[in-house]
């Protein structure tokens, strides 16, 4: 994946300014640069009062077990390949899997869609995440960037994607409520429970902004908003209050 919208290092509130429950976005060697300020900004302007912090080796926050119980919202955005972000993550994993089932939220965009499968993954979902553009009907079949449309809650959108993942969901292992579909049927966007916590995923790219897509020489969607990023975001947090009211 290519630089997205330059590296801009502008997402979090200053000091000052921050108020409200601690949300966690990764940036590291397993993220590409714009990939985490694009879902910071998502977070920042969200309805929630989030204290969005950046997190990972070379922040002042770094990915460990006490900082992730400070938070109420780890996100992981976009990054590389799977199997490099693997062999940076997979130490990180039992921190993150004991942090989403003590009543965190997971919040997955892209390779953090993948992240949270299990081949390899952090294994936070009843299933797993593979290629869409391996998938039969799929409307791409090459990984770079590209616009598909999705079904999201009963409304046809056009995303940004590159090697973008789907959702094999397995009923048996648990529920999980899809909220969009790529063209061809499969999950595009899921939000799911995992022990007290809860954790939303989307394999395309809701927070791209419109740089993104004059950067790749696409063209912009009429109909770009950050409403489907809310929209997931929204799910993740309402699950994680409720559990947390409900006492897990």
């Amino acid at each position: 994946m290519r630089l997205r919208g330059g590296d801009r290092t502008r997402p979090v509130a200053p000091a000052g300014e921050r108020a409200g429950q601690l949300a966690l976005v990764y940036r590291g060697p397993a993220s590409t640069p714009g990939c985490p300020e694009a879902l910071a900004d998502a977070l920042t302007r969200s309805r929630w009062n989030l204290d969005v912090r950046l997190v990972g080796p070379r922040e002042h926050l770094r990915l460990e077990a006490d900082v992730l119980s400070r938070a109420v919202l780890y996100a992981q955005p976009g990054g590389g390949s799977l199997r490099s972000a693997w062999r940076k993550l997979g130490r990180h994993a039992p921190a993150i899997r004991n942090f989403v089932a003590s009543g965190g939220g997971y919040l997955g965009c892209c390779l953090g869609g993948y992240l949270a499968g299990e081949r390899p993954g952090f294994g936070l979902l009843p299933g797993d995440a593979d290629r869409w553009m391996s998938s039969a009907g799929a409307s791409v079949d090459h990984a770079g960037d590209a616009i598909v449309p999705v079904d999201w809650g009963g409304t046809r959108r056009q995303l940004f994607v590159q090697d973008a993942p789907w959702f094999d969901l397995d009923p048996g292992r648990g529920t999980a409520d899809v909220l969009a579909t790529y063209g061809n049927g499969l999950p595009a966007a899921v939000v799911a429970p995992f022990g007290s916590g809860a954790v939303g995923v989307v394999g395309p790219h809701p927070e791209a902004t419109v740089d993104w897509y004059l950067d790749a020489g696409l063209p912009v969607p009429g109909d770009l908003r950050a409403d489907l990023t809310q929209d997931l975001v929204d799910r993740v947090m309402n699950r994680v209050h409720q559990r947390h009211r409900a006492g897990g």
